[in-house]
């Protein structure tokens, strides 16, 4: 069972920066061997990716955020980041992290990100 937490989120003005952290716990091991991601979910619209690292630590992003934003994670802190520069108003949703191995697919709850002026 992986348990994920995010933080960072919040409210900023157009061409602002956040950074989000989801911090995952795991009763026996780390995150190591898990496929890390944010995704996130505007009012009235789908679930969508924002971006993966893989266990690998190769990456990937929507178009709509190539160039804007970051993914990172740091294993010895078992801690995934998401760096976000230039941010728009269509940024604004819930952002969630997730956790995929295998079978097993975990979602923190999901941390609030307001772009506006």
């Amino acid at each position: 069972q992986v348990q994920l937490v995010e933080s960072g989120g919040g409210l900023v003005q157009p061409g602002g920066s956040l950074r989000l952290s989801c911090a995952a716990s795991k009763s026996a091991f780390g995150i190591d061997i898990y496929d890390m991601g944010w995704y996130r979910q505007a009012p009235g619209k789908q679930r969508e990716l924002v971006a993966t690292i893989t266990s690998g630590r190769n990456t990937n992003y929507a178009d709509s955020v190539k160039g804007r934003f970051t993914i990172s994670r740091d294993n010895a802190k078992n801690t995934v980041f998401l760096q976000m520069n230039s941010l728009k108003p269509e940024d604004t949703a819930v952002y969630y992290c997730n956790a995929q191995y295998r079978y097993e697919n975990y979602w923190g709850q999901g941390t609030q990100v307001t772009v506006s002026s």
